[in-house]
Parts: structure tokens; C-alpha cells; sequence
């Protein structure tokens, strides 16, 4: 794929390793999750994503309850959910979710890092077309026959299964979180990962020169603290 794909997975790999950034990130999620929808996982579907995204990074079952409990404290009510939206180098568009206590230094840094990467923001709402919410969920290939996994999962909201290397990827509208969830669990199927996203609605391809450029911006913004997720229309 190239050397900007290279480039992509080990700047990833390095800085995701690096736990000390990544479980605050995460305990920060699931502390809102709590907050917003109560702490019991069953009955709150944004609660069981963050869970299981911390799971997916090794996340200690400690580190989690403490970031469930911090959910009853006052500082969960100032952390706030906010989405920025901007341009990257050569028109790569990007949509940056962040969870932050002062939304004032958060729009700052993220300014400061489109503008030093040599792009722009945009004003909100201006990509929220572009891209479409999916719940995503990855578990590696059952034994079960593709088509009836397929026909098993349509009821629970399914809209696309895909298999790549060993792992299957199973694509729902965003609010089938908890009916998709629910069906992969009735037919014994461990998920190794589940998240909300964004998916671009028209990918855009970029030679590599431009991405090395674009995922400077990218970098960037994966680094803030504030930042708990990039999105880009990235092919």
C-alpha cells in the first residue's frame, strides 16, 4: 500500500501504545457515557461501546469501574462533548470529536493544530453530511456460513458485513448499537471490538506525498488530550 500507509499504521501503533495517553482517554468516555445514560452497560448503549473499546485496549476492569464511579462525582458534570470540523492539507475533510472541561483551551489547541498543519477549520455542521454514523463491530470469522450470519444479524440492524484477514466487520446504522450488540451475543460471538463512527460518505484518494502531509494534522489532533476521536473522508 505504499509508504504512506506505512508511515499510517507504525505512527499509529507507537502513539496508541503509549497507555499513559490512552487510558485517559478512554476512562474519560466512559465516564461521560455513565454520566449521560446511567452505569449499568446493559441499559446504556454508549456505556457498553466505551467499555469495550477499554477492553479492547487492555484497560484494567479497575481503571473502568473507577471511571464508571467518577460518573456520581461533580467533575463529571463539567466534562462536556464537543465536535469540530475542518479541512487538512490538499482538502482532506476531518471531524474531530473531543470531550473536554473547558471548551475554551480545547477550540483553541485544535485551531492552533489545523493552522499549523497548514489547514483550516470549518464551521460546525458543515461536514455533518459528509459522513454517516455506523456502529461498528469487529469478532473474528465464526464457523457459521456467511450468508446465515448475515440473514441472523439483519433483524438485529445489520446493514453490511465485511471479512478481512481473519476478522469480520459488521456495520449497522448508529442507534443499532444495542439490537446489533444484542443479536451477536445470542449467537456466542465474542466481539473483540465495538465502536461508534463516522463513515465517510464519498472517499477521497490521496497519493503519498499528500498523506504524509495530512497525517501531520492527524497526529496532532490523535495527541490532544481533549481528542478522543478523528475522523477523515480519507479513501
Amino acid at each position: 500500500m505504499g509508504r504512506a500507509f506505512e508511515y499510517r499504521r507504525a505512527s499509529k501503533e507507537k502513539r496508541w501504545d503509549k497507555m499513559s495517553k490512552v487510558f485517559p482517554k478512554l476512562s474519560k468516555a466512559i465516564t461521560v457515557a455513565a454520566k449521560e445514560g446511567g452505569q449499568d452497560p446493559d441499559m446504556n448503549p454508549k456505556l457498553r461501546t466505551a467499555i469495550l473499546a477499554a477492553k479492547a485496549e487492555n484497560m484494567p476492569k479497575d481503571n473502568i469501574d473507577a471511571a464508571i464511579k467518577r460518573a456520581l462525582g461533580k467533575d463529571a458534570e463539567e466534562i462536556k462533548e464537543v465536535n469540530y470540523e475542518g479541512k487538512a492539507p490538499h482538502g482532506a475533510l476531518v471531524f474531530v470529536e473531543c470531550a473536554t472541561d473547558n471548551p475554551t483551551r480545547t477550540v483553541a489547541n485544535v485551531k492552533a493544530h489545523f493552522n499549523k498543519c497548514h489547514g483550516q477549520m470549518l464551521q460546525n455542521g458543515s461536514l455533518e453530511f459528509m459522513f454517516s454514523r455506523k456502529a461498528v463491530f469487529e469478532f473474528d470469522t465464526p464457523a457459521l456460513d456467511p450468508e446465515e450470519l448475515e440473514l441472523a444479524l439483519i433483524d438485529g440492524g445489520l446493514e453490511e458485513l465485511e471479512e478481512h484477514e481473519g476478522t469480520m466487520y459488521a456495520y449497522g446504522d448508529y442507534t443499532s448499537f444495542g439490537s446489533l450488540s444484542n443479536a451477536l451475543e445470542a449467537l456466542g460471538i465474542e466481539v473483540k471490538k465495538a465502536s461508534l463512527q463516522r463513515i465517510p460518505n464519498t472517499p477521497v484518494s490521496f497519493d503519498e506525498n499528500q498523506m504524509i502531509e495530512i497525517e501531520k494534522l492527524i497526529d496532532r489532533l490523535e495527541d490532544d488530550e481533549d481528542v478522543q476521536a478523528v475522523y477523515t473522508n480519507i479513501a
